[in-house]
């Protein structure tokens, strides 16, 4: 049965440990973004990541992003940088841009679809990033509802459609919605657009 844990302002550090705690044994999440609720594993624990591909219905040819808790923690995750991503980190981290790069080789083959490519993102909202900071691990960040479904922005959503198969729900009320993140491969040159979304792409290249 999912336990449902309500964010305020006087119990959010005890549920933020109680969420990072869940990652740590391996269980899965849902939890907050800047945009939808996401579906939250560790993504250094490949059984917690198939638990993710499982309950979702995912196809394993479908690559799954992360969220890291702090800009630093991208580096262990990637085989390098370039000053391209490091103008997109410097700008629009923390924010709804997903950055491609190119994977280090610790990184678990089921979040790069044998691409060789990892999605990292520093989200904008608060409880993700310190879920993350919490547990020392990214999170995965797919989002918390069954492949081919809408994307969920209310907890009442997402306890429709998976709630019997998460551990911990942490409700933090109402997410933005609107648009999913925006995703932009830096591994090529120019980097490529691979979804457009909640940041604009037309600044993105103005920026660039």
């Amino acid at each position: 049965m999912t336990e449902v844990l309500k964010i305020t302002p006087e119990t959010s550090e005890q549920i933020i440990n109680e969420a990072a705690a869940a990652i740590l044994r391996g269980e899965i999440i849902a939890y907050p973004t800047e945009t939808f609720y996401g579906l939250g594993a560790d993504a250094n624990n490949e059984e917690a990541i198939r638990k993710i591909f499982d309950l979702k219905g995912r196809d394993f040819k479908n690559p799954i992003s992360v969220i890291i808790g702090s800009r630093v923690d991208v580096y262990p995750l990637i085989t390098g940088s370039t000053d391209v991503a490091e103008k997109l980190m410097a700008f629009f981290w923390p924010g709804a841009l997903t950055i491609v790069f190119n994977a280090a080789p610790t990184v678990s083959p089921l979040l790069t679809a044998q691409t060789g490519k990892i999605g990292i993102r520093l989200s904008s909202h608060e409880t993700a990033r310190r879920i993350a900071q919490k547990a020392g691990r990214p999170l995965t960040a797919t989002s918390a509802n069954i492949s081919g479904m809408t994307e969920c922005a209310v907890a009442e959503d997402v306890m429709k459609q998976i709630g019997n198969e998460i551990n911990i729900f942490v409700d933090a009320g109402a997410t933005a919605g609107g648009d999913v993140s925006t995703i932009i491969d830096v591994t090529c040159t120019p980097p490529a657009i691979l979804r457009e979304g909640a940041v604009c792409t037309e600044f993105v290249k103005k920026i660039l």
